[in-house]
């Protein structure tokens, strides 16, 4: 402990914050306020201090400061957000958002839904997400079905590569290299003008890792490929075209709990894309977007246990058309309305081979009000129908009124949501006998299988002070999930509820015109039907961000996170204090050096049972603008 005071009192003492949460610029009486934007709170662009729903946004100011290789290395630093990893880089990542786990959480990639059909659970691998590109990362917390359909139960993780680009065209190169034999690098390319704007990257990462199983020798390497593009172009007033596109080539290897394996890799290739239009009439008060979608996962998975070898091949696939129209009636009155209509496909290359699938079409519609000024509300409904299990019906309701004269801001919201049975656990044939092992086989799916359904609650108040350099946030939340769906005697419903409680406490000063400083507080009670801590969910996360430019073309930054009391079935994971600074160097106006390092305190940890994590690291990059 002793440690973890010292450290933490020098990172509070010498270092400023990333500001997760620069919402508001406000200096003087010349300077204008910006506020920042949320696009997933209400499906449509909103000021975030106007949202009744928990939003936590990384910019892209935020991403470039700290030169992260992967997305769940920042997801990992917001309030009530937590990464399980079964070893270093490339390894399986489990997100984990208010104490739930990444099959409820939707995960959009420049619009393109990028979770995984042909998984146990329909879920996002997000070990495989690289930062090249990046500059917006929005969490949406609480349980959205009404807004986004299925697994939309613990919140919304939405990926942005489309930013404000300088008009003109330019070009972005980075490289990094250190330890653990890792090197990474990313080619930037966008071009933009009045009425257009394109953005491709390419990155790429390879490191030789380290033993997936811990405290042994043997590394388990990761490569991974990744192509973005994304692209607008406005026609005329009314009329613009939009498309992206995402492509991820990965090869990691993996051993068993507790023990090397020199056999075990998962190949895993993805190709998705999106394109539609936008029709806005009657002078922007009627705003009309249809789009068509498509995503397809690839992944050859060999693994051996027991001395036997297996190979098995899982292809998911997603087609997908979605419109989405809003009217705004006067300025106090906005109401949209959108229907989607998808289907998935999974198929699984065994002797014999399985290929099943379903359809899912959903109509929803929301009204926001503003009957004051500082007062904002809405409500949501949505009715879905499931080609295997029939109709679903969630609803969703918001409110934010900012008390102006005080600075302070109280937010609320309610919802329902649902997850939908994988196709997994609908249609995965038996289990068939094996006598070696004495196994009599078994069922697996269960086509009478019902959708879970969840009712989230939060509110919170926020206070700012000082002319807004200081902004804190509490918020109490509460998810309640019901008809989990269970590995028993195959895939089966069980009665009870899995319940999740927790407060997240944020704040972001500016101290001064050189340091910031930012940091968060969780405390996440999350337990399943039988009063059983879920695993992997730390019950304290605490983190602390800071940012410093002591000189002109000097920037310092470190974070801290501690995460005390972890669950791992019945294993208690110890408490884990990590340390990543970074040291940036403005060499000219478009180029800069940087050295960076992570768990600088060298923490032996693991954030999942019998799997190891990184030690002390080091690392140095160049990036150049032209």
């Amino acid at each position: 402990m002793r440690k973890y005071f010292w450290t933490g009192s020098a990172c509070a003492l010498l270092l400023g914050s990333t500001a997760w949460a620069q919402d508001n610029i406000a200096q003087d009486d010349d300077v204008i306020e910006l506020q920042t934007i949320s696009v997933t709170a209400n499906r449509t662009a909103t000021e975030e201090n106007k949202t009744g729903s928990t939003v936590e946004q990384i910019t892209q100011a935020q991403i470039e400061a700290k030169s992260l290789p992967v997305v769940s290395d920042y997801l990992n630093l917001l309030p009530g957000v937590s990464i399980a990893n079964n070893g270093g880089l490339g390894a399986r990542s489990g997100l984990f958002i208010r104490g739930l786990g990444s099959g409820y959480v939707k995960t959009l990639y420049n619009g393109i839904d990028i979770s995984d059909p042909s998984n146990t659970q329909v879920q996002t691998h997000y070990q495989h997400l690289l930062t090249g590109g990046i500059n917006n990362i929005e969490v949406l917390k609480g349980s959205q079905s009404t807004l986004y359909g299925s697994n939309a139960i613990a919140g919304l993780v939405d990926i942005s590569t489309m930013g404000e680009a300088e008009s003109g065209l330019h070009h972005i190169v980075e490289a990094e290299g250190g330890s653990f034999g890792t090197v990474r690098g990313r080619y930037g390319f966008t071009a933009a003008n009045e009425g257009s704007h394109f953005a491709t990257n390419i990155s790429g990462l390879y490191t030789d890792g380290i033993s997936a199983a811990a405290g042994f020798p043997e590394r388990d390497g990761y490569k991974n490929a990744t192509v973005d593009l994304v692209a607008e172009h406005r026609i005329n007033e009314a009329f613009s075209v939009f498309g992206s596109a995402l492509y991820i080539d990965a090869k990691a290897q993996y051993d068993n709990e507790g023990a090397d394996n020199l056999v075990n890799e998962e190949i895993s290739k993805s190709l998705g894309g999106r394109a539609g239009f936008n029709l806005d009439l009657m002078d922007g008060r009627l705003k009309n977007t249809f789009s068509i979608q498509g995503f397809k996962v690839d992944r050859e998975d060999t693994s051996e246990y027991g001395g036997y070898i297996s190979i098995f091949r899982y292809i998911g696939q997603r087609q997908k058309f979605d419109y989405q129209g809003s009217f705004e009636v006067n300025d106090a009155v906005l109401l949209q309305y959108g229907l989607d209509h998808e289907r998935q496909q999974a198929k699984v290359i065994t002797s014999p081979p399985t290929n099943d699938k379903y359809d899912l079409t959903g109509v929803w519609g929301q009204a926001i009000l503003s009957p004051l000024e500082d007062l904002v509300i809405t409500a949501g409904l949505r009715h879905d129908e499931h080609s295997e299990f029939g109709g679903h019906t969630t609803y969703r309701g918001t409110a934010s009124y900012t008390l102006s004269h005080t600075g302070t801001r109280l937010h609320s919201s309610f919802g329902t949501g649902f997850r939908a049975p994988s196709l997994y656990e609908l249609y995965a044939p038996p289990f068939p006998p094996d006598p070696d092992w004495g196994f009599p086989g078994g069922p697996v799916g269960n086509v009478d299988l019902k959708p879970e359904t969840s009712k989230s609650f939060d509110i919170g108040i926020g206070q700012s002070f000082w002319n807004d350099r200081l902004v804190a946030d509490v918020t109490y939340f509460s998810i309640d999930v019901d008809n989990l769906i269970i590995y028993g005697n195959g895939y089966e419903q069980v009665p009870g509820t899995t319940r999740s409680r927790g407060v997240e406490t944020s704040f972001t000063y500016a101290a001064t015109d050189w340091l910031d400083i930012g940091g968060s507080y969780t405390y996440t009670d999350s337990k399943s039907e039988n009063g059983e801590r879920n695993s992997r969910i730390p019950r304290h996360a605490f983190v602390l961000s800071t940012l410093a430019k002591p000189a002109e073309k000097w920037t310092i930054g470190a974070d801290l996170k501690f995460a005390a009391d972890i669950m791992d079935g019945n294993s208690k994971l110890d408490d884990y204090l990590l340390l990543n600074a970074r040291v940036a160097y403005q060499l000219t106006d478009s180029t800069e050096v940087y050295l960076r390092g992570e768990n600088l305190l060298n923490e032996k940890y693991q954030t999942v049972k019998g799997y190891g994590t990184p030690g002390i690291s080091a690392f140095a990059g160049i990036k150049a603008k032209f």
